[in-house]
């Protein structure tokens, strides 16, 4: 069930600005003293994704893969069979981005215990550019059995996600970042995988927000206070398991959800509150994050503005899903986006009927190539 960590928030405006990938370096360190089974394994990023530290104190137990991230997850699947605690690390479009077969086949299928950090995801990696803009990880990773997939808030809990994830036997996908951004949550915030935490309370609309978008979400939460609209605020820091107990009351208790992440809105966080609602409390909803495009190079507050995956934003989104919700939820010429929806032509809408004789003949036809016999199989590349 969902954590109460009211009284651990942060001031937004503090000073103790840090990125992500500090907090996953912090961790390392910290699981480097106290378990001598982790051994951390790079894509020639050692440096990017704050393992220089672990690397100099314990050389041993450091890999550097260089840039071969499909080579590293098979790797660190063998150190997990020997009874390792493989912890790998890349940019997110690399690792799981470029190596998701053997994700999927030498970490997941095997049921082996190896961490994926990915690093530098989402938008906020700026002038690298789309390329280097992971926008579907969350997507890629959570479609896969046995996969847990956490996306902290803040420095503070990335270390305490990096921490979690060494003690629970399977594979972890940890999702990082670049910016440097003020620290929401406190060193008394509690983690656990698969409980959101409930950093502010509201009766009128809930706001679910991961990673980055948990402070946006609070200052989206502090700006609509101010016109009367007390928005509850929940860290869904882990989106799978996903904490079905929270998101239910939520829409139980505030009738409408908006979710809020730096990703594609399909695939990721609010696609998996939908999945969530639509089997069982349907409330109005409404998505703030990148919707189905490619990013750009530019800074990270540029792009963040432009995408609109800013405060305004979701406050523009929280009073679109309270006008639904007033109406009763009523979805008719309501988009996600705001926009209205576009009607799709006549024929797009009628399934094309083909003739009974025609499909007689297309079916005699296929009997007679295979002349009732299973043909050799050619594997097309």
């Amino acid at each position: 069930m969902v954590k109460d960590a009211r009284k651990t928030v942060q001031r937004l405006e503090n000073d103790d600005k840090r990125a992500l990938r500090d907090g996953f370096g912090d961790g390392m360190l910290i699981l480097g003293e106290k378990d001598p089974r982790v051994v951390a394994l790079c894509a020639d990023l050692t440096e990017s994704d704050r393992l220089v530290a672990f690397r100099g104190k314990w050389p041993e137990r450091f890999v550097e893969m260089g840039v071969a991230e499909q080579n590293m997850i098979g790797v660190a699947a063998g150190m997990a069979h020997a009874g390792k605690v493989p912890f790998t690390a890349s940019f997110a479009v690399f690792s799981p981005g470029r190596s998701w077969d053997q994700v999927r086949v030498s970490v997941c299928y095997s049921a082996n215990n190896v961490k994926l950090y990915g690093g530098h995801a989402g938008l906020t990696v700026g002038e690298d550019g789309a390329t280097h803009q992971a926008l579907e990880d969350i997507a890629i990773t959570r479609v896969l059995p046995r996969m847990i997939v956490l996306v902290p808030a803040d420095a503070i809990e990335m270390r305490k996600a990096t921490l979690a994830a060494a003690r629970l036997k399977g594979p972890v996908y940890l999702r990082g970042g670049r910016e440097k951004q003020a620290q929401v949550t406190t060193d008394e915030t509690p983690f656990e995988i698969g409980h959101a935490n409930l950093l502010r309370d509201g009766k009128d609309v809930t706001i679910i927000a991961c990673g980055i978008m948990v402070r946006e979400a609070l200052l989206a939460a502090k700006e609509l206070a101010g016109n009367g609209v007390e928005a509850r605020v929940l860290d869904m820091h882990t989106i799978k398991p996903l904490d079905e107990d929270a998101i239910l009351a939520a829409a139980s208790e505030t009738g409408a959800i908006v979710t809020a992440e730096e990703h594609q809105v399909i695939g990721g966080l609010g696609s998996a509150v939908a999945e969530t609602l639509g089997a069982q409390y349907p409330v109005p909803m409404e998505f703030v994050g990148v919707k189905d495009t490619f990013g750009e190079s530019g800074t990270a507050s540029a792009l963040l503005d432009k995408y609109g995956l800013l405060a305004r934003d979701i406050v523009a989104a929280t009073m679109r899903v309270l006008e639904r919700k007033k109406r009763g939820g009523k979805m008719a010429g309501f988009a996600p986006s705001g926009k209205d929806v576009r009607k799709l032509p006549k024929a797009a809408t009628t399934a094309r009927k083909v003739a009974p004789s025609k499909q007689a003949s297309a079916s005699a036809k296929s009997k007679a190539g295979t002349g009732g016999k299973r043909g050799k199989a050619k594997r097309r590349r």
